[in-house]
């Protein structure tokens, strides 16, 4: 259903990331090449955390967890599955990187029809694959 003359949101900018404490976060996401964008005090302990990859359009909000129900989804927002999608353009170098600062790997890479993968988790457990697209359009394999 599309709707002439309507203007419609064009593009996720950010999405929260629950974690435990905000400076644990950003030293995990800055070693291993992650920028941070902002950093405000909000008061009261809460923060406005924003990161991402460098010349990254999306961008992650680092959301300290509060209460047992925000507690115990961390790690825990996709479900078990690989729901955190990290784009290399350079996945030998990247993954090198990664791997010397210490990043745990669940796989060996592996080439699929969509590219390049390996998947590997976070400190607080959360699923993401590095991926080196084999179609920068992501269009898949054609079929």
């Amino acid at each position: 259903m599309t709707f002439p003359d309507v203007a419609v949101p064009r593009r996720l900018a950010l999405f929260s990331l629950l974690v435990p404490d905000y400076d644990e976060a950003l030293a995990f996401f800055l070693g291993i090449g992650f920028e941070c964008r902002e950093d405000t005090d909000l008061g009261g302990g809460k923060r406005w955390v924003r990161i991402a990859p460098p010349d990254g359009e999306s961008e992650i909000l680092l959301a300290r967890a509060v209460g047992g129900r925000q507690r115990a989804a961390i790690g825990a927002q996709g479900g078990g599955r690989v729901w955190l999608f990290l784009e290399t353009e350079d996945f030998e170098a990247d993954f090198a990187r990664m791997k010397q600062r210490g990043v745990h790997f669940e796989t060996e890479p592996r080439d699929e029809p969509y590219g390049r993968v390996v998947v590997w988790s976070d400190p607080w457990g959360n699923r993401w694959d590095l991926i080196q697209f084999a179609k920068s359009d992501r269009s898949g394999t054609g079929a």
